[in-house]
């Protein structure tokens, strides 16, 4: 299949660049993946269409606020994106301006109680830096940090809560799991006490995640590699949903493709972590999952591939080209799709 087979129409105006006050006041569409009907919702309707039985699986990774602003000791202003923790103090990153950044320059953040120097210059312009600071790293972040938004967001985020979700406690991720914006302790509980499990994976999302597929032909795609881990309580509470009959329902990809990534062939799961580069598209056979709570992804993107895997593409290009006659709001702070 060829990239250009996923792409669609997308009004500018309808990219969502600030989160609602209300997080489960987003729009939900639901589609039938086996017929491709569509109804439309908001997202606090969300428990009319699960069932006693079934599992929720969330990715509680929380967003590490990794935008650093700083200045050189020459008074030059510059940024510096944290993405990989090489520890001692060492992350890979991206900076701006990359040609005044080379091995040895410093910077300075702050009041200069954090300080980094370039170490090394990396493959795809990314840097080898080394931070020196007194006390813990991610408290001076949590001071320092800015959310690293997505490159389609212009507007300042108010509160980086917001782009956090409200069961995030594993830092790691450069981006938000943008599904489970939506989720609200209230929504949670409510779906608890109809009978639906809940359980946790991890994955890291990288900025691999916004990286646009360049390939003409999709199975000629490189993954990115992220950081996921399964444990033992979520892999029977997943095992056991299967032999009850229940269905095993994602919130957003990344969850998405953590199980799957992990699942034997005969769907069950055992505790698990490592680094995956799962590439899902039409032709995959999904081992555990049968339904998606998801956002309306960017075209050409892995992420719409994914969800074209499941529910069929003609499907999703037609709800999506239906979302947007209907003016839905779209990515990361968008409203959200259930497919069953």
């Amino acid at each position: 299949m060829k990239t250009s087979d996923f792409d669609y129409e997308l009004p500018q105006e309808l990219i969502a660049q600030t989160p609602l006050e209300r997080r489960d006041g987003s729009r939900l569409m639901t589609l039938d993946r086996a017929t491709g009907r569509t109804g439309h919702y908001h997202f606090y309707d969300l428990p009319k269409f699960l069932r006693p039985g079934d599992c929720l699986v969330l990715n509680d990774s929380r967003v590490l606020p990794a935008r650093l602003i700083g200045h050189r000791p020459t008074g030059g202003v510059c940024e510096v994106l944290l993405l990989t923790d090489r520890r001692e103090g060492r992350w890979e990153c991206l900076v701006r301006p990359g040609r005044k950044l080379r091995p040895g320059a410093r910077v300075i953040f702050g009041d200069g109680q954090l300080t980094a120097e370039i170490e090394a210059e990396l493959e795809d312009g990314k840097r080898l830096v080394r931070f020196d600071y007194e006390g813990i790293f991610l408290e001076i972040l949590e001071r320092l940090g800015r959310m690293p938004l997505p490159p389609y967001i212009k507007a300042e985020l108010r509160d980086n809560e917001r782009y956090q979700t409200v069961y995030s406690r594993v830092v790691g991720s450069a981006a938000a799991p943008t599904a489970g914006l939506h989720f609200t302790p209230k929504l949670l509980g409510q779906i608890r006490e109809m009978g639906v499990r809940e359980c946790y994976v991890t994955l890291h999302v990288g900025l691999g995640t916004f990286r646009p597929v360049k390939a003409e032909d999709i199975s000629d795609h490189e993954m990115h590699a992220e950081f996921c881990q399964i444990s033992r309580e979520t892999a029977e509470t997943i095992n056991e949903t299967k032999r009850r009959g229940g269905r095993v329902i994602c919130v957003g990809t990344t969850s998405c493709r953590t199980i799957e990534s992990f699942a034997a062939e005969d769907g069950t799961l055992k505790e698990s972590s490592g680094w995956t580069n799962i590439f899902i598209y039409p032709g995959y056979r999904f081992k555990v999952l049968d339904g998606l709570v998801t956002n309306f992804h960017l075209p050409e993107s892995t992420l719409i591939m994914l969800v074209s895997a499941l529910a069929g593409r003609e499907h999703v290009l037609a709800a999506y080209e239906e979302a947007v006659r209907e003016r839905y709001r779209f990515f990361s702070f968008g409203d959200a799709m259930f497919i069953s």
